[in-house]
């Protein structure tokens, strides 16, 4: 039973981690990569500021250390830049529980 779980959230894990760009381990890796999971889709529903929820359908979302981009890498657009990968899941987790609760 326990195997069939852990097995379930690898997959739904490696899913997720798709346009991760950062290293996520430890016991929380599988919550931050679902939230950042959360947060794409939030904003391909919403946008986001400046870019057009268009624009983010077309040409995606990744996740890097230093920044959030609309595109697959930490050269293209930025949508909001960090100083850090805390404070990078930190922003993200916050943005989640305010669209949730909206």
């Amino acid at each position: 039973m326990l195997q069939e779980l852990t097995k379930k959230l690898d997959i739904e894990f490696k899913d997720n981690k798709k346009n991760i760009n950062i290293i996520l381990k430890g016991s929380y890796k599988y919550y931050y990569a679902n939230q950042c999971k959360q947060f794409e889709n939030n904003i391909k529903k919403y946008g986001y500021g400046h870019i057009k929820k268009e624009d983010i359908i077309k040409n995606g979302v990744c996740f890097n250390k230093y920044s959030i981009n609309n595109g697959y890498n930490q050269y293209c657009r930025d949508i909001k830049r960090f100083n850090s990968k805390q404070e990078m899941l930190g922003f993200v987790i916050g943005y989640n529980e305010a669209i949730q609760n909206k």
